[in-house]
């Protein structure tokens, strides 16, 4: 039964629906812990994703910061 419903629920307009899940956890976050460790929350997850994906890629996961640094962005 849940497992139907769970197909049914995910099968049409996936995206808009994850969204809605995703704002009403951060929601909850923050009405919990406050915004400002929530939001600190969600930079160490985008910065795991940005790493993890650099990573998946074979990238240089420190370029932008090695430009920055030796001057290559003027």
């Amino acid at each position: 039964m849940w497992k139907q419903f769970l197909i049914n629920f995910f099968s049409d307009k996936t995206k808009a629906k994850i969204g809605a899940i995703i704002g009403l956890v951060i929601s909850i976050f923050i009405l919990t812990i406050g915004f400002f460790k929530t939001l600190f929350i969600a930079i160490c997850i985008f910065l795991g994703y940005y790493i993890g994906k650099k990573k998946d890629n074979g990238e240089n996961v420190f370029e932008p910061f090695d430009k920055f640094i030796h001057g290559g962005w003027k």
